[in-house]
């Protein structure tokens, strides 16, 4: 009785890729197509798409500045999500990628298939009255950091 209760029960895992910015989304949901048919085809259950939007990078990825971020999370096993990340890892369009396991022993059955969600992303920078983005960080005045700054290094000193 516990072995067949034992398979019946997947990980809870969510993967979140970044594609590159000039995909169209026809091409991006291709993509979540062939991400779909690996889970189905491995004995998983996709629960969600999320795409969130092109959106800025911390610091560039395959030298763009930005990227559109795709969330998925579904069931599985282990095997999966190596399966997973290594169809991530073949493809062009993708170029970062990272899987993280939610919950242990989860019952496919509790958990329904919820409708893909597609949102905006980021607003682009060349909005008309968009403030200029500043290179210094948050504060306003250079003179300001600076201060800053050396406060902190003379309190170290002491």
């Amino acid at each position: 009785m516990a072995e067949t209760q034992a398979a019946t029960r997947l990980r809870e895992y969510e993967t979140i890729f970044l594609v590159k910015p000039d995909l169209t989304d026809d091409n991006v949901d291709k993509l979540k197509e062939r991400v779909r048919g690996i889970v189905s085809r491995e004995g998983g259950k996709v629960i969600r798409f999320t795409v969130w939007g092109k959106k800025k990078t911390l610091f560039p990825v395959a030298k763009q500045p930005r990227a559109i971020y795709v969330h998925t999370h579904f069931l599985g096993g282990a095997k999966l999500v190596a399966e997973i990340e290594r169809n991530l890892r073949n493809l062009d369009e993708v170029t970062r990628y990272i899987s993280v396991k939610i919950a242990d022993e989860v019952d496919p059955e509790t958990r329904p298939v919820l409708e893909d969600v597609k949102l905006a992303g980021d607003v682009e920078e060349t909005r008309p009255g968009a403030p200029a983005e500043r290179e210094g960080g948050f504060r306003s005045e250079g003179s300001e950091e600076q201060g800053g700054d050396s406060e902190e290094e003379s309190s170290e000193e002491a």
